[in-house]
């Protein structure tokens, strides 16, 4: 919600800065965004008078000689299409600085001087969404009054104050200057001044031009009025500037008036030309499958039975509390105006607006709620604006159909009640006091008081809402601090932040960096690295296409971080990220992904550069495969490492899935090259572990043993296999072997080549044998290498070198 500070101060008489009052909101309830001035960063911009206008030859340019106040004219060279004389333009002199600190320079154009610079609204910084469309392409015209040599800022009302209010759904009652007006005389305990209008009627009665009904639940109320004889012409300019500091954009004076009312009220209005209807009879129903719309946007809307429309007849003529239909809309030639105020159900207008993409400030207000006491006042208000500003007649009464309350809403609660949950000592004076401030009228006494909230506040409906009004106003900084009483319980971390946290340090202890990537991404990258990728989870109403599908593995996002690093020549990069994937299997809740807890690692370049001691050393698979088993070695716990071919993605010659307890929980391995090259980055090794099924297997901390006091014996043994057969294979042999005292196994040499017949490799390892009980002898340490070499020889063919 942009707020004016000049509109405010009609409606409360402040006395403080725009600044102050932004503090003294956001510590009250209201959170500001920040003030800002349209004027600021503007200088030496002032109003010009256009004396003559002359084509320039061959060119699109014209010469014109511009009175700016001074006792000669300036000749300024402008190429805008409706230049012309006799208009009051903006202009910026030599010296000025205008929208984005562009500074204006004395200078030829096409070998003519120009002495300045005729001005567009968007050369001030004004956005072009809110620019009128007859000045869209071109330069602005002031009013008649604006005296040349004067500032431009005051006819534009540009040195106005604009205090951005962020609107939460609890308070969407400040989604309208009244609203916003009430809020800020409670605090400053000021009285609100709301300007009125008399509102003339003909004899000529509104039911004898339209008749209108409700035949759906989701419209609570209708009405309408009658505006005969308009005159459709561009509004006012202090309307116009009004609209433009809100960040809406002017369009003729019928339309602007219904956008005033919206700020004003917070009442969402439209205004149909009725000629255009068709039929006197109008209905608010739900659409009917198939029908169809064309809104104000020129888009067609395809309706389903959930949506409500407006309907002349049986004919849609608006998208009810939406957007209004291209067919009826008002233009220059409109002469007899329909005014229509509603109240249509907050969850059907959400789901429309949803569906269709179609997001407007009548349905942000809709969505939030409206106040139900002012509906027939705001309508009121409009055609008594019209009558004044477009000239037109106003016809008796209003058609409605439909009923909400209005009457207040009665709230009880007790002081001891509220000085219990605040902690204060308050007396029922200061209660009274308070709700004074707020408007509200209070009965009853300290032991039990009844508030008459008004609807203008519909949040307020519990006795625990009056206790936060009451602290709001009497100020958060004014409560005791006191500690709560606790129930004796202590916190700790749970069981997966001790994980997390256990994770993190294994990680950066092996030299990673911590990296956030976005949960959201491409289609394409959010199931590439997945093992089993599961349905995808996508945005209906994505903000782009690069961000519309939740994860189902980091990765994706991982090597997008490598890319922008490896592009700024940071090519040695070792990072760690652990996140949430999402993934649809079997999910409790129908349509909703199940979040699943990762850990995925990415690393590329040199581990250690080359000095003048040393070669360099690059990352490689075994790199990566051994940040991975210390992690295990850290957790306690043991991976198996299965050799992976079918992800497309990774290298299938050297990616392997890992297993805990015979499941896979995750895969490491180098990005295929194909891969690495569409994401521009050179060699890369990944791997990504499923921290759910790593924290099930987790085991509390052992108690502590003694080291073993016996030496460990050490044997060396050299196997000669066939290519095909992997250390995986061989470690699982010896386990076979079940020998009761072995205690590590270390492969410390793999030698194909010369000597070594083709298809054969040898392989060499150590084995340590321990007893915690006793020295080991020579005996005992042949026959446990015998069981080995049998085992082995069995499972895997080798020949003891």
């Amino acid at each position: 919600m942009l707020v004016s500070y000049k509109w405010l101060q009609d409606l409360v008489d402040l006395d403080v800065t725009a600044f102050e009052l932004a503090e003294k909101m956001s510590v009250t309830g209201i959170e500001v965004e920040g003030v800002t001035s349209p004027a600021e960063g503007l200088k030496k911009i002032v109003v010009g008078e256009v004396v003559s206008c002359e084509a320039v030859p061959e060119t699109h340019l014209y010469r014109c000689q511009v009175d700016v106040g001074e006792e000669e004219l300036r000749q300024i060279v402008c190429g805008a299409p409706n230049i012309k004389a006799g208009i009051k333009v903006i202009v910026a002199l030599p010296g000025a600085r205008i929208a984005d600190n562009y500074k204006i320079k004395k200078g030829k154009i096409r070998g003519l001087e120009s002495l300045g610079m005729i001005c567009s609204l968007q050369e001030l910084g004004i956005p072009a969404s809110v620019v009128p469309k007859e000045y869209a392409d071109g330069i602005y015209y002031l009013p008649e009054e604006a005296v040349p040599g004067g500032s431009v800022f005051p006819y534009l009302d540009l040195d106005d104050q604009i205090v951005e209010l962020a609107i939460t759904p609890n308070r969407a009652d400040a989604l309208s200057m009244r609203g916003v007006a009430y809020e800020t005389a409670a605090i400053y305990d000021k009285e609100v001044h709301f300007p009125s209008k008399i509102l003339s009627e003909t004899q000529k009665r509104t039911e004898e031009v339209v008749a209108v009904s409700v035949a759906s639940d989701k419209v609570l109320t209708y009405k309408a009025r009658v505006v005969e004889n308009v005159t459709v012409a561009p509004s006012p300019q202090w309307l116009q500037n009004l609209l433009m500091n809100a960040g809406i954009r002017p369009i003729n004076n019928i339309v602007d008036i219904t956008n005033y009312i919206l700020l004003y009220f917070g009442q969402p209005m439209h205004a149909f030309d009725i000629d255009k209807l068709g039929s006197k009879d109008i209905v608010a129903r739900d659409a009917h499958a198939g029908e169809s719309l064309i809104t104000l946007d020129g888009q067609e809307r395809s309706l389903i039975s959930d949506d409500v429309v407006i309907a002349a007849g049986d004919r849609p003529v608006a998208l009810g509390g939406v957007m209004g239909g291209m067919d009826t809309e008002i233009d220059s030639q409109s002469c007899n105006v329909l005014l229509e105020a509603a109240v249509f159900d907050a969850g059907a207008v959400r789901r429309t607006s949803s569906r269709l993409n179609l997001r407007s400030e009548s349905s942000a207000r809709f969505e939030k709620g409206i106040n139900y006491a002012t509906v027939g006042e705001a309508l009121d208000f409009a055609a008594a604006m019209i009558a004044e500003i477009a000239g037109g007649t106003v016809l008796s009464g209003r058609a409605e159909a439909g009923s909400v309350p209005t009457d207040a809403v009665d709230v009880s609660s007790s002081l001891d009640y509220v000085n219990v949950r605040l902690g204060t000592e308050l007396s029922y004076a200061d209660v009274l006091s308070i709700f004074a401030k707020l408007g509200f009228a209070v009965s009853g006494d300290a032991e039990e008081f009844t508030v008459a909230v008004p609807r203008r506040r519909w949040d307020i409906r519990i006795q625990a809402d009056l206790v936060e009004e009451i602290a709001r106003i009497y100020g958060y900084d004014k409560l005791p601090t006191s500690l709560p009483e606790t129930a004796g319980t202590v916190g700790e971390l749970t069981k997966a932040q001790k994980l997390r946290r256990k994770i993190r340090n294994i990680a950066e202890g092996s030299g990673l960096s911590e990296i956030i990537s976005y949960a959201l991404t491409k289609p394409d990258k959010a199931v590439e690295f997945t093992v089993q990728p599961s349905r995808l989870t996508e945005l209906m109403w994505p903000m782009s296409m690069e961000r519309s599908a939740l994860r189902q593995n980091m990765i994706a996002g991982m090597l997008d971080t490598v890319a922008y690093n490896a592009a700024r020549k940071n090519t040695d990069i070792a990072i760690y990220e652990i996140g949430k994937i999402f993934e649809q299997k079997g999910s409790p809740k129908e349509g909703l992904p199940e979040e699943r807890d990762s850990f995925a690692v990415a690393i590329s370049g040199l581990i250690a550069p080359k000095d003048f001691q040393t070669q360099a050393f690059p990352v490689d698979f075994f790199y990566m495969k051994g940040i991975i088993e210390t992690l295990a070695a850290k957790l306690d716990l043991s991976f198996d490492f299965v050799a992976y071919k079918e992800l497309s993605s990774m290298h299938p010659g050297r990616t392997a899935l890992i297993l805990l307890n015979g499941e896979t929980i995750g895969y490491l391995g180098q990005v295929h090259p194909r891969t690495a090259k569409r994401y521009d980055i050179p060699e890369t090794y990944v791997a990504e572990l499923d921290l759910s099924a790593v924290e099930a297997a987790v085991q509390p901390a052992k108690v502590f043993q003694d080291i073993v006091k016996f030496p460990s014996v050490s044997r060396d043994i050299a196997l000669l296999l066939d290519k095909t057969v992997s250390h995986q294979e061989v470690l699982e042999a010896i386990q076979a072997a079940k020998v009761k005292y072995l205690s590590a196994v270390r492969l410390f040499d793999v030698y194909e080549g010369a000597h070594i017949e083709s298809g054969k490799k040898s392989m060499a390892y150590s084995l340590s044998f321990q007893n915690p009980a006793a020295n080991l002898t020579d005996d005992e340490v042949a026959k446990y290498m015998e069981k080995i070499t049998e085992a082995l020889i069995k499972a895997t063919g080798a020949e003891i070198r």
